[in-house]
């Protein structure tokens, strides 16, 4: 089951580099576009739970699984917050919404949610 929890490390990591939220005019955002700090937190949770997976701690991956969704939710609110917040010079409270609604989620949150679920899911091996 390691080589379970090995392919939702690496489709955490890829999921990372992939289109995670379309902004219009400006584009598609992967993790690095959206905020640096949340990235480098992803990398570096994703970075343990390897640690865990190379000594066999299955524990440890899954207790890295569930930061990485927790981290993944907090991205989505954060984003949701910050797109509210970049409109926030429009009087009008439903015109601001509209706005803010123009900011789409892409496939590239589903990638990343099932990585870290299959982390999490994955049992470790019985000796």
């Amino acid at each position: 089951m390691k080589n379970i929890q090995l392919l939702g490390l690496i489709l955490v990591v890829v999921g990372s580099f992939l289109p995670l939220v379309h902004v219009p005019i400006i584009g598609n955002w992967n993790y690095w576009k959206l905020d640096h700090y949340l990235a480098i937190t992803c990398w570096i949770l994703a970075a343990c739970a390897v640690f865990g997976i190379v000594n066999g701690n299955a524990k440890m991956v899954r207790i890295f699984g569930f930061l990485l969704i927790i981290l993944f939710g907090f991205t989505l609110v954060a984003v949701k917050v910050q797109s509210l917040d970049y409109f926030s010079f429009i009087p009008f409270k439903s015109w601001r919404e509209t706005f803010a609604g123009v900011v789409r989620l892409k496939w590239g949150w589903a990638v990343e949610f099932l990585g870290a679920f299959l982390m999490i899911v994955a049992k470790g091996s019985k000796k």
